[in-house]
């Protein structure tokens, strides 16, 4: 008896491996050979994103705030900062040493991507970040934000917002790092 129940299980196993399988080949098979192309793109279409390159002098600013901390919250605790869409730390917690926009040559090349520095090493912490101000008179504008460790940089995080379509925007948000 049991040897028949363990072969009955056994081809019911393979059944459903099979059925899996062949459902998976029929949906690969069922998507377009080719992609459309750029300009019929659906609106909205996600750009692809990449961190601005760091620069020397940004590297030795955030080396010296590195050096210059306070000793990092206690376990439990977190940093936070508010930014407004240009760029400037409106309100911080004692961690945040600063916050920039970054700035190029080409008009809107960096539009919508920001730098938040504290003094301690947060590049394995949790970072959170959402859209808004510290305007009790103002609603903030529709859009999307993204946070992740910056580059290079293991005492900041690169932040990036975007407009409800999903092109680069810059757009005030508040930022929070859970120690």
């Amino acid at each position: 008896m049991t040897t028949f129940l363990r072969r009955k299980a056994t081809a019911a196993a393979l059944g459903v491996l099979t059925l899996t399988l062949a459902g998976g080949g029929i949906a690969a098979a069922a998507q377009p050979a080719a992609k459309a192309p750029v300009e019929v793109a659906q609106p909205g279409a996600r750009q692809p994103g990449a961190q601005p390159p760091v620069t020397a002098a940004q590297a030795r600013a955030d080396r010296a705030a590195m050096k210059a901390t306070l000793a990092p919250p206690a376990p439990g605790t977190i940093a936070w900062a508010v930014v407004r869409s240009d760029g400037v730390l409106l309100q911080h917690s004692g961690n945040v040493t600063g916050a920039f926009r970054f700035h190029c040559c080409n008009a809107g090349e960096y539009r919508g991507q920001y730098q938040v520095t504290l003094d301690y090493d947060v590049h394995l912490k949790a970072h959170s970040a959402t859209i808004g101000t510290n305007d009790q008179l103002n609603v903030p504008p529709g859009g999307e934000i993204s946070v992740a460790p910056r580059t290079l940089t293991p005492n900041a995080v690169f932040v990036q917002t975007r407009s409800s379509s999903g092109a680069f925007a810059d757009r005030p948000f508040h930022i929070v790092i859970a120690n």
